[in-house]
Formats: C-alpha cells, structure tokens, sequence
C-alpha cells in the first residue's frame, strides 16, 4: 500500500473558521481524494462549509465546543485522525492540551503542552531567529504607555501574540513620540512589541510543512508581493521556489530546534538593498498554504503522508519551474479596483491569468458565491 493509499484509511478533520485559509485545505485534501470533516466556529458567512468536498459539518459556537466534540466523536477511531487547524487561537488551543490529545490524533504540536504557544510570542521567536543567525529590526518589547530610551523612529507596534481578538488592530506605524502616545490609547495588548519600521521593497513568504520532530522539512513555495500594503499582507502575489539554500539550512534549524510538526509559514521584510529581516513563524496552516497544492505540492496531504513516512517529505520538493500568480479575489478587488487604482477590466485580465485562486475553483464554485452574497447580505442589513 502506499503512502497516500494509508492516510485514506485516517479520517482528516479540520477544525477552523469560515475562512479561506481552511478553504484550501478542504480542497487541498478533496481534490487528492480525501474528502474531510469540518469542525466550524459559525459565523454568518459561509465559506469552508460551502465545499463539495466535505463528507461531514460540525458547527459548535466555541473553540472548547469543537474541542469536546473532537475528542467525544473522534477520540477512539482504530486509526488516529489528521487534524489541521488555520489560526493560532485553535492552534494554541490543541497546544495546551497535547497530552489528552498525542495518542488520539496527528494534530500540529512540538512534543510537548503549550510549546507552540511558546515560540508564537513574538519576543522567544526572535530569540531563536537571532540564535540561528537571522536579521531582523530592533525591538523593544514594554508594558503599553512605555517609551523605550533612545528609540528612533518610525516604528511599528504589534501585539506580543497573535490570539487576542482583532490583534492586528495593534499594528500601528508611529513616525514620532506623538503618535506612539496616541496609538497607545487605543492598544488593547498589556505587552507591546516595537519595532523599528523601514519602507520595504516587498516581503518574503514561504509555506513548508515538517515531521520527525522538525528533522524533515519541506519549504515548498517562497511568494512575494506584486504591490504593497504598509500594515498588511498583500491579496496578490508572485510564487516560485526557494533557491537561497543558507536560509533554507537556517530556517529548518529552527524548526528542529522548536520540534515541531506541522503545516507552517514563515514571514520576511525585503529592504531597499534586498537584505532580508526576520519577521515570524505561524505554526499552522497560513493563507498562501494552497498555492503549494496549485504547484503539486499539496502540504495537508505531504504531512500526513510524512507523519506515516519521513521519507515522503525527504523526496516531496518540486521546483516551480514557471513562478505564477496567486489572488484573494475578494480582497484585492476591494483594495484596487474599489479605489481606482486600476479598472475593473484590468482586474479581470490579472484574475483570470492568475493560476491560484484562493476563494474561486472551477470544479468547488459555492464558496465562491456564498461569500459574494454573505458580503452582499452583511452590507444590506448596515
């Protein structure tokens, strides 16, 4: 039997939002014959449940909800199930409770309760970057309202950790001590991560999976941005490889060194020169995860294969002989064609030669359309 022929026989269940981001594991999985179960915080849009290839819905209303349900339903199958989780509170979550959860299921973790959550504060991940022989911008981590001494701006703020609500609303690019003060009113962390701030030339994403306890690594696809956004990751972008074999030799020292196992992704900012900063580590499933299975390189399939067999990550990397584009069409529509930096017509141009779409697929087209008329029903009722 092999490999993808085993992991059949293991229920896949993602446990997620309504969302893209598990919209491309649903399909990553669905499209290679696995079709899974969802476990799906409601929400009054509907995206991931809209898939054809789902063989089963759960809704629960909490994370400790669909936590229960995991373990009362799933807890006592012959073969352990895959889990994949897509944000960090679900993720962070599973983490804490790894010892109920290692002999029942393959789910995302390094070995050990809450080691995950360890390395999301933004402060230890740093650490281990510098370690490992990483750039990145000074940093100060202080208690909100605090000025670090000597402090050169502009800065940007950021949450210590990425499980708040609406944690990205702490993201504030300050140009002088003013400002600081300001954004500090309106930050809700208790601990504030400052950052030196340059102008970018673009940023570096790449998406891997690892197993063996981080010994076996895969960095599948590294994507950059076809234009930019100040605070925010941009809805259209470039895919290739990874061709800069040092940082690969680095980066997989850091994912041994944590232990992990899981679907991840790692983020850089590009300077003006090309110098490449560290920014993070996301020990889950990230957004741009599906355009690996666009370029044959499924990871939610390759990491549960490799979880059975190492050896299927050690021989699973493929060049992306011809770099393609990749567009969360919903996003970037708002963010171009809305604002007029470029006409409807020519949006439609980039959309269809894009070869990754992260809410449109010709074979599972409901997603698509649910969340254009959930966008359409949320404005209506405002």
């Amino acid at each position: 039997m092999d490999s993808l022929q085993k992991v059949k026989s293991h229920l896949h269940i993602v446990f997620c939002a309504e969302h893209y981001n598990p919209l491309g594991v649903v399909r990553s999985l669905g499209e290679a014959g696995i079709p899974p179960i969802a476990i799906i915080l409601r929400s009054n849009l509907h995206i991931t449940s809209r898939s054809k290839y789902l063989k089963k819905r759960f809704f629960v209303d909490s994370v400790e909800e669909g936590y229960r349900l995991l373990l009362d339903t799933f807890g006592s199958e012959p073969e352990k199930p895959f889990v994949y989780t897509c944000d960090d509170t679900i993720a962070n979550f599973l983490d804490a409770h790894y010892d109920a959860l290692k002999d029942r299921f393959f789910f995302f973790n390094a070995g050990v309760p809450e080691r995950i959550a360890q390395f999301q504060n933004k402060e230890a991940i740093l650490q281990l970057a510098q370690k490992h022989g990483l750039s990145f911008l000074k940093t100060y981590t202080v208690d909100v309202g605090e000025i670090p001494e000597g402090l050169e701006y502009p800065v940007i703020t950021k949450a210590i950790i990425s499980t708040i609500p609406n944690w990205k609303d702490d993201m504030v690019i300050c140009r002088n001590e003013s400002e600081l003060r300001e954004a500090y009113r309106h930050i809700r962390s208790p601990k504030v991560l400052i950052q030196k701030y340059i102008e970018k030339k673009n940023e570096l994403c790449m998406e891997g999976l690892s197993v063996n306890r981080g010994r076996d690594t895969l960095i599948s696809i590294a994507s950059s941005y076809n234009y930019l956004l100040d605070n925010s990751y941009s809805p259209y972008m470039t895919v290739g490889s990874l061709h800069n074999e040092e940082l690969r030799q680095k980066l997989c020292g850091m994912l041994e060194e944590v232990g992990f196992e899981g679907i991840f992704e790692i983020e850089f900012l590009v300077d003006q020169d090309d110098a490449l900063y560290f920014l993070e580590i996301n020990f889950r499933n990230s957004t741009w995860s599906y355009a690996s299975t666009i370029a044959q390189m499924p990871l939610p399939v390759l990491w549960a294969e490799g979880m059975l067999d190492p050896n299927v990550v050690r021989q699973a990397r493929k060049e992306v002989t011809e770099p393609f584009c990749a567009m969360v069409e919903m996003d970037d529509l708002r963010f171009r064609v809305k604002t007029k930096q470029i006409t409807l017509s020519e949006w439609l141009h980039q959309w269809k030669s894009s070869k990754c779409k992260y809410y449109w697929g010709r074979e599972d087209c409901l997603p698509f359309f649910s969340t254009l008329w959930g966008l359409f029903y949320n404005k209506l009722r405002k």
